[in-house]
């Protein structure tokens, strides 16, 4: 029986592969998340060269710092998600900075917003995308249909008891979003390691 401090296998396994430097096991690490990757960095970059670039810089840099990724600290997927974060809002304030320092319009404390929105919203998008599908298709019904909880019950075949259920845990969870890019936050959560 697997403990709560037991990383996956598949994520261990992945690991040690990359640490050997097999190629196809970079291969199918992209397969696996260059979609997620790509999404959360458009996200916070909004420009899609942009968040090309940063998806090779994160699959370049797990190829280089195999050892960067521990998997007692958590799931592979979450370590990528956070090293996009991070790169891409990196980007984003060179890119910005260099915008204020050519006397583009804004101040350095509009940068900081414009980070901080991104930054919630990237995670929202991943809270979302991670959550366990009965979760998003209830959230989803609620949020983007407009259904309330009886409609939203209906839909799904389950009870309405079920369905409030299923909402109140999706917004609590979601409503976690806010909380990493809040002021005073840290940039980057334990676990994480080092981007050059």
């Amino acid at each position: 029986m697997a403990t709560r401090n037991t990383p996956p296998r598949w994520d261990r396994a992945m690991q040690q592969r990359l640490a050997r430097g097999e190629a196809a096991a970079l291969g199918e690490l992209y397969d696996r998340f260059a979609a997620l990757v790509h999404g959360l960095a458009h996200r916070v970059l909004d420009d899609q060269s942009a968040a090309d670039r940063v998806t090779r810089e994160v699959f370049t840099h797990v190829w280089e710092h195999p050892d960067a990724y521990d998997p007692r600290q958590g799931p592979m997927r979450t370590w990528l998600a956070g090293l996009t974060h991070r790169l891409a809002v990196r980007r984003l304030r060179a890119t910005e900075t260099a915008a204020l320092e050519r006397g583009g319009p804004g101040t350095a404390e509009d940068l900081e917003r414009r980070v901080r929105r991104a930054s919630v919203a990237a995670r929202a998008d991943y809270i979302v995308q991670s959550m366990p599908a009965p979760l998003r298709s209830a959230l989803e019904r609620a949020c983007f249909q407009r259904r309330d909880y009886r409609q939203t019950a209906a839909d799904l075949g389950i009870t309405e008891e079920e369905a409030r259920r299923r909402l109140r845990l999706g917004l609590q969870l979601l409503s976690t979003a806010h909380d990493v890019a809040a002021p005073g936050a840290p940039e980057d959560p334990p676990g994480y390691g080092g981007a050059a």
